[in-house]
């Protein structure tokens, strides 16, 4: 494996390497005429540029803190406490202990104007960190009955920085602003604790999307694909995730004895092959794609008995939510016919999980241009959609939003060298950090005007 050592301090090469190309002209121009920055977006985006390549010093100082010192879903205490005095610091108004331990700003523009949210999770993960960093945690907490290593394996510390480095931003542009700016730091996206609420739900919940009503929703996610890329797609982008659990019962019997019983297994076999036909020939796979997968069955305890009934666990993975709805009730179908065809009842049971991470597709038209011109000719906007799924989606079933993926992952990473999100392993390039606030500052403002 390659040495990862010296990653973090190569950032001033790779810094120059990513940072913009900025409109000094425009901006010069703009003042020549005496047109206010508002009102030429060359300008303000020149100005954009300008101040996060200023914050960027202590945008890496923050990440660097934060991945030193994770704290697991709704523990969130050190680094709430650090996000909070810094949003003070610049003047917003500032709530804590939202969701538990969540911080919400607003930064209120100059004119008036709509509001648009903009999203950091804060959570770390039970994970014991393996990569050779200055600043490599050697956090600990309890997990599940367990003493573990705590780690931003899901690289949270980079979307907490490089929100922090957009409210700096956006502070110092606050008198163009036609509207308001709500930074949300979201605590337990990995989920809270077994028997807790938390996450997006909760801070919905407790009315963050209210006081005042957010029109657009922004937010991103560091992900292995080359530093500085900016990667999304209209509609669904990340997978909704439901559990399906399903119940086959017969009549138990001898093995040597077929004809006096009612056969869960085999019965099982036909509901598993008949579930594949779903995603093969039911459902309409241009619009997007679908996955239904048995993953566990189990029934039976003896070769020469055919037992009484037969339990299936599995797991269905969607990007429309039209679509997860009729699969839903699709395999319900499915599974409880072929059952009364062989004469044997099932029951079908799903625990729905995180929703589809959605971008809305007339919000994504509108914004298209403003991310493809921060990123450049490192751009994906068509990117394929995820499997993993994200909290967000709560956010996005409320009001329009737009979730895009970050690269992270320095260029020429040879591919076995390249640790998924979740990895002990998992390293985020820091050069990618500049085009992180670029692209949610530049978000923001091209959203407001």
């Amino acid at each position: 494996m390659r040495q990862t050592t010296r990653r973090p301090f190569l950032i001033g090469a790779l810094v120059l390497a990513f940072a913009p190309a900025f409109a000094p002209a425009a901006a010069e121009a703009a003042q020549r005429r005496g047109a206010p920055a508002s009102q030429n977006p060359a300008a303000t985006h020149a100005m954009i540029d300008k101040a996060a390549e200023a914050i960027l010093p202590k945008v890496i100082a923050w990440r660097r803190d934060f991945h030193e010192h994770p704290e697991l879903g709704n523990s969130e205490f050190r680094t709430a406490k650090a996000v909070a005095e810094e949003l003070k610091a610049l003047g917003l108004e500032v709530q804590t202990g939202v969701a538990k331990t969540g911080v919400v700003a607003l930064l209120k523009g100059g004119r008036p104007g709509p509001v648009v949210a903009l999203r950091s999770d804060m959570d770390g993960l039970p994970v014991t960190e393996e990569v050779d960093l200055p600043f490599k945690s050697k956090a600990t907490a309890d997990w599940a009955g367990q003493r573990t290593g705590v780690m931003h394996a899901c690289g949270h510390d980079n979307h907490l920085a490089i929100l922090l480095g957009t409210a700096h931003v956006l502070s110092g542009l606050k008198a163009q602003l036609a509207g308001s700016v709500k930074f949300i730091f979201q605590p337990a996206e990995e989920g809270p604790p077994q028997g807790e609420e938390g996450g997006a739900p909760l801070m919905i919940k407790e009315g963050v999307l209210t006081n005042p009503k957010v029109d657009a929703i922004f937010g991103l996610h560091v992900f292995p694909y080359e530093t500085g890329t900016l990667a999304w797609r209209s509609r669904g982008i990340m997978a909704a995730g439901d559990a399906i659990d399903i119940v086959v019962r017969g009549r138990q019997t001898h093995g040597a004895q077929p004809w006096a019983g009612v056969d869960p297994i085999v019965v099982s076999s036909q509901i598993v092959l008949g579930l594949q036909t779903l995603v093969s020939r039911q459902v309409d796979l241009t619009i997007a794609p679908a996955i239904v997968t048995i993953g566990s069955v189990n029934g039976g305890n003896r070769r020469n008995i055919i037992p009484n009934e037969v339990k299936m666990a599995g797991t269905l993975r969607t990007y429309d939510q039209g679509m997860r709805a009729q699969l839903m009730e699709r395999i319900r179908r499915t599974v409880t016919l072929i059952a009364q065809s062989a004469g044997a009842t099932a029951e079908v049971a799903f625990t729905e999980g995180l929703p589809v991470t959605f971008n809305d597709p007339a919000l994504t038209a509108r914004m298209d241009p403003t991310l493809r011109r921060v990123g450049g000719a490192r751009i994906l906007p068509n990117v394929n959609p995820s499997t993993t799924s994200e909290d967000f989606s709560f956010f996005q079933e409320k009001v329009p939003g737009i979730f895009f993926f970050l690269g992270v992952t320095p260029r020429g990473t040879a591919p076995g060298d390249v640790y998924a999100n979740h990895s002990p392993r998992f390293f985020a390039d820091e050069a990618a950090l500049i085009t992180g606030v670029r692209a949610m500052s530049n978000l923001a403002v091209d959203y407001l005007k």
